[in-house]
């Protein structure tokens, strides 16, 4: 009878242990794909909690010790930046990640790693647009596209972390009057996401939008035939070529400091790095692999290649709180 409780209480820890608790800020079909086939190949079962990145930073703080999140899902490095700073994340040591991961793409402590990119690029009118004066992003200050900007929110992490690449390579003097410049040619107040500048060049408000390449791909791939149509107008600048390169962002993964399942976590971080989940990622979402034997899906190969800026990004999420003044002080939305 002993050996027969013994047992069951040994299956019992083990199938409690067999599980890995995710909370993201992804809200994709991809994820729910991938998931799937990380229990069918490991027999460990996900818990995905979803909320904004900002939210769950939040409540992995107040959870503290007690939280049963493993990993942590977001995008933007700024997000990482935040949570790593709030002492939520713990470090990682593991060989697959770094090896497959190029190192601007990874923490400098290995507390978060990106699992795909996303560059961030100028989109313009193709029915009315010139866009021969444009081919860095210190263009979109200049005072002839007064009236034709469109972009999202100076508190969108994207739009921070853009800046905060511009400070480490343009300083910050030049970083304000880049600020004031851009905030001169809004054609309206900023709002919305990338997907709703995109339908505003369509719609005529403006000529020119900062945007991700995935939303592009994910509009030209809509079941909404007015997403569609939006993206069929749009043209696309892979900015600074001549110089830095493009700026590039992530979506991304770490470790939670309250993980109990942390083995089961790790193997959950390096399976989304094979080529097998890293096509899912570019095939259904149009997010660029971060593993280089992977390529990018056809629409996304359509939009040609380009030099990537290859600042580290840890160093872009320090420069996120220097964005934020910049744009408080030059009066941005």
């Amino acid at each position: 009878m002993k050996k027969s409780i013994l047992a069951l209480s040994l299956l019992s820890s083990f199938l409690v242990a067999a599980e890995v608790n995710i909370y993201t800020a992804r809200h994709y079909d991809a994820d729910s794909e991938i998931y799937k086939l990380f229990e069918q190949k490991t027999g460990i079962k996900v818990n995905a909690t979803q909320a904004k990145g900002g939210e769950l930073i939040k409540k992995l703080e107040t959870e503290g010790d007690s939280s049963a999140a493993d990993i942590f899902i977001t995008a933007d490095v700024g997000n990482f930046y935040t949570a790593k700073s709030k002492g939520v994340l713990q470090s990682v040591q593991s060989q697959k990640l770094e090896k497959i991961i190029p190192s601007q793409y990874r923490d400098n402590d290995n507390q978060w790693f990106a699992i795909s990119k996303r560059a961030r690029i100028i989109a313009y009118d193709k029915r009315n647009f010139d866009p021969k004066n444009i081919k860095n992003y210190e263009d979109l200050a200049k005072p002839e596209l007064k009236g034709k900007l469109l972009i999202r929110s100076a508190t969108a992490p994207y739009n921070k972390s853009l800046l905060a690449s511009i400070i480490i390579n343009d300083g910050e003097a030049k970083a304000t009057e880049w600020a004031k410049g851009t905030l001169a040619n809004l054609a309206r107040d900023p709002k919305g996401g990338d997907r709703d500048q995109a339908k505003a060049i369509f719609a005529g408000e403006g000529q020119v939008a900062v945007m991700n390449t995935y939303y592009i791909g994910l509009m030209l791939n809509s079941k909404k035939p007015e997403e569609a149509e939006a993206a069929k107008v749009l043209g696309i600048i892979f900015p600074n070529q001549d110089n830095r390169g493009t700026h590039v962002n992530i979506s991304g993964i770490a470790l939670t400091k309250a993980s109990k399942n942390k083995e089961n976590a790790i193997k959950f971080m390096e399976f989304m790095l094979t080529p097998e989940v890293q096509k899912i990622l570019a095939g259904i979402n149009y997010e660029y692999p971060i593993n280089s034997e992977v390529e990018p899906s056809d629409v996304v190969k359509s939009f040609g290649k380009f030099k990537e800026d290859t600042t580290p990004l840890y160093q872009v999420g320090e420069k996120n709180k220097d964005a934020v003044k910049i744009y408080d002080m030059v009066g941005w939305k």
